[in-house]
């Protein structure tokens, strides 16, 4: 059996008031530029306009939204299903909202889904909703497994909990990988590079060389993806990945560093990288060295593709 299949997916917000504030891509320019820099699809709210221009495209979509009020679920869901998702992404529900009714809007949100069918609905672990630590994230998993006897599917974002408990790239692997059947279960990553005190550092340093912070960051990917595979290895599954790169409107990007869009597509290629690494035959895995080191001068993971993104 082959390996499992990757998708690269462009998160939408990375191209808000790009090329410039004043003078926004449309979507039809925006996803013109998705499909010409290499990724696979698109990810955002989406409504009948997304489906339509990425359909013309052949781009794959993503759904998301935002929500803690269980009498609006059906109809969100319903409205990502016709715009073409059968995968989206959800950020459940406040910061402060009570474990136990973290639980009843999860169960609610998936029972919608299975009323619904045709979809994989995925609870991101995400700051300012029910899952913005550890502790929080881990203890829905285990109500919704006693609930259901089922595991429940996950947006891994691993940045939000690396700032929430001050994590170094020396300890990323030890603390964040922590359930791995949880990590196995999901489909959809947000890998967006962090470390222990922002959770998003730039890509690019300005002079087209990648940053100490984003070389430091790729071995643990390379882990979390090796952890997935470990549980998918041959599947007939797909895994969903956003090379993701928040913009300075919304706070994840500041004005002075590499814009939030030409970042993500010089991310996509390097994560394409590391996922082939990760999928080399197991014939062949004695000739690559663990935890192989990036080659810094040039500024790229080895294995990276010639082409440019």
């Amino acid at each position: 059996m082959g390996a499992p299949d990757f998708k690269q997916v462009a998160n939408l917000w990375s191209l808000w008031d790009y090329p410039s504030a004043a003078e926004p891509w449309s979507l039809e320019q925006q996803l013109d530029a998705v499909q010409g820099a290499g990724f696979d699809g698109i990810t955002a709210q989406l409504g009948p306009r997304h489906a339509r221009e990425a359909e013309k495209r052949g781009l794959f979509v993503v759904g998301y939204f935002s929500s803690g009020d269980e009498e609006g679920f059906a109809d969100l869901l319903k409205s990502q299903k016709d715009a073409g998702a059968c995968h989206i992404n959800v950020q459940l529900a406040d910061h402060d909202t009570d474990p136990a009714d973290a639980l009843r809007l999860t169960l609610r949100l998936m029972e919608e889904a299975e009323r619904i069918g045709g979809l994989a609905p995925s609870i991101e672990v995400h700051r300012d909703t029910c899952t913005e630590t550890p502790e929080k994230a881990y203890a829905l998993a285990e109500g919704y497994f006693k609930a259901t006897g089922e595991l429940l599917p996950m947006t891994w974002d691993f940045s939000h909990f690396a700032v929430v408990k001050h994590l170094t790239p020396e300890n990323y692997v030890e603390r964040l990988l922590v359930r791995p059947e949880l990590i196995q279960r999901s489909q959809q990553f947000h890998f967006r590079p962090f470390n222990g005190h922002h959770c998003q550092v730039p890509v690019t340093r300005g002079d087209g060389g990648l940053t100490q912070e984003l070389n430091d960051w790729l071995p643990f990917v390379g882990a979390a993806m090796r952890t997935w595979l470990e549980g998918n290895a041959g599947a007939d599954r797909a895994l969903i990945v956003v090379p993701e790169m928040g913009p300075v409107r919304g706070g994840y990007n500041l004005a002075q560093l590499p814009n939030s869009w030409e970042e993500a597509v010089r991310l996509r290629p390097l994560l394409e990288a590391v996922w082939h690494d990760m999928t080399i035959p197991v014939e062949n895995l004695r000739r690559v060295r663990p935890n192989q080191a990036i080659e810094r001068d040039r500024g790229v993971w080895p294995s990276a593709p010639k082409s440019s993104p």
